[in-house]
């Protein structure tokens, strides 16, 4: 390409084009790659169904209040405090600035879900998915004249002393080179890419489902850390939930997973309880049990729950195995009939009976069990039973670059001068392991704008302000 960028946006999902349009409303000349063909655009945002905002009180689609102070305590307590604060409270405060923001550039949003998700609180459901919400960006994009390359994957970076001078990228097959003054990195995750994730997991990987695109592969996070750029997060670590087994490969999204876990008990391939399901809401707890089935023997379990609790979660996009008795059902499963048929009578003579409410932490458990169930603890004593099989669903993976407040990313404990990053190749420096529901669209969002802006601030483009 002939022409030089104020700022090249490495890829297109939500993190992307929050980039690209701050950069371009701060006067800055922007080019995005996004690797993927137009129709399979914007990454995993594509199957995102919310993000989890800061709120003094009441909106239009959510109840009440969520101060900085509660959601900095409900990501400790998933982290384990394993996060930045610092980036942390930035990105839960500018949360209650995106709301409004998402709403100028045409965003619609709608009252969240009832059931296991608990979110009416917390996050904002768009209206349309994740989809409406890209495609809402992008055509503003056009409009605005940001250029934007599809089937472009970056694969090769010009940096020279942490200082961003140009990129390789392979257009339709064919290599080209773009000049631009300032890099966004907002290319996702390596969690498309079995061979890499097979470095931390071991042929635990090959049984793992991808939920989201399978174009990210890391690349851009390999050429940054091939340069330099200082890693963190842990390789294992990842957003992984419990995802129905029979789910393809790749790309199924949000319809395959499965919200029953909460409401039943989880057995592993030998019949066997391995994790207390009822532990806390859901929303804080979901992205957890990718890993713990990752670590169960073939990767594989199963939830089973019975006709009490069968309608309190939204329908399965695959159909439940059904059985008027746990050995029938054991057949189904293809799980051991005699361990299965005790792992459940023990289940149900320790249930300690409660008030049942799945909206809530209620006092239905067990006692005597290991592991014991906390809370919605209900006897499997109505049929039809139900059970699914479940994989380790991931989602995106937690080791990225560091970066600082301004989005740079640190270079040998330096700070870039014009090399930013937004999104999940940036998120393992807040998301040290565990998620909270809605997070990562919330840190793609705060990152883009605040990396847009901060990139076409340093490309000099002289209208660079504040992200509005």
């Amino acid at each position: 390409m002939s022409e030089t960028f104020d700022v090249l946006i490495a890829g297109g999902g939500n993190a992307a084009m929050c980039a690209a349009l701050s950069a371009r409303e701060a006067g800055a000349t922007v080019v995005v790659a996004e690797c993927a063909p137009q129709h399979m655009r914007a990454g995993n945002s594509r199957h995102a169904r919310n993000f989890r905002c800061m709120h003094a009180s009441p909106t239009s689609v959510l109840t009440d209040a969520y101060t900085e102070e509660e959601y900095f305590k409900d990501l400790l307590q998933v982290t384990g405090g394993q996060t930045d604060e610092e980036l942390a409270r930035l990105a839960i405060r500018s949360s209650s600035e995106c709301f409004a923001w998402m709403t100028q550039h045409g965003v619609r949003f709608q009252p969240s879900l009832a059931g296991t998700l608990h979110l009416g609180r917390t996050n904002a459901f768009f209206l349309g998915g994740g989809k409406a919400l890209v495609n809402t960006y992008y055509a503003i994009a056009a409009r605005l004249g940001i250029r934007v390359l599809y089937n472009a994957e970056v694969t090769g970076l010009c940096i020279n002393d942490g200082r961003f001078e140009g990129a390789t990228v392979t257009v339709d097959g064919a290599p080209a080179e773009i000049r631009a003054k300032t890099l966004v990195a907002a290319s996702g995750g390596f969690e498309a890419n079995i061979e890499w994730l097979s470095e931390a997991w071991g042929d635990a990987a090959k049984n793992f489902i991808i939920r989201g695109t399978p174009y990210n592969r890391g690349k851009v996070l390999r050429l940054l850390v091939d340069h330099g750029a200082d890693r963190v997060g842990d390789p294992s670590q990842c957003h992984a939930i419990a995802l129905d087994a029979r789910a393809p490969k790749f790309d199924g999204g949000i319809v395959t997973r499965l919200d029953t876990v909460p409401l039943g008990i989880v057995v592993n391939r030998h019949g066997q309880r391995f994790y207390d399901e009822g532990e806390d809401l859901w929303p804080k707890r979901y992205a957890i049990w990718g890993r713990l089935i990752a670590q169960q023997p073939d990767q594989i379990a199963y939830s089973i729950v019975d006709s009490k609790t069968a309608d309190k979660v939204m329908p399965s996009a695959f159909p439940a195995m059904e059985a008027q008795t746990i050995r029938e059902l054991a057949g189904l499963l293809k799980l051991p009939a005699d361990v299965l048929d005790v792992t459940v009578t023990q289940f149900n003579r320790s249930v300690v009976e409660g008030s049942f409410d799945h909206t809530r932490l209620d006092n239905c458990s067990t006692r005597g069990l290991s592991p014991d169930k906390t809370h919605w603890a209900l006897k499997l004593d109505s049929p039809p039973f139900l059970g699914y099989p479940l994989r380790p669903g991931i989602t995106f993976t937690y080791l990225g670059v560091k970066v600082n407040g301004a989005g740079q990313v640190i270079f040998d404990g330096r700070p870039a001068p014009n090399v930013f990053a937004a999104g999940e190749i940036m998120a393992g420096n807040i998301l040290g392991q565990g998620y909270l529901a809605g997070f990562g669209m919330t840190i793609g969002t705060v990152f883009g704008r605040i990396s847009g802006t901060a990139a076409a601030r340093a490309a000099g483009t002289g209208a660079a302000h504040a992200a509005r």
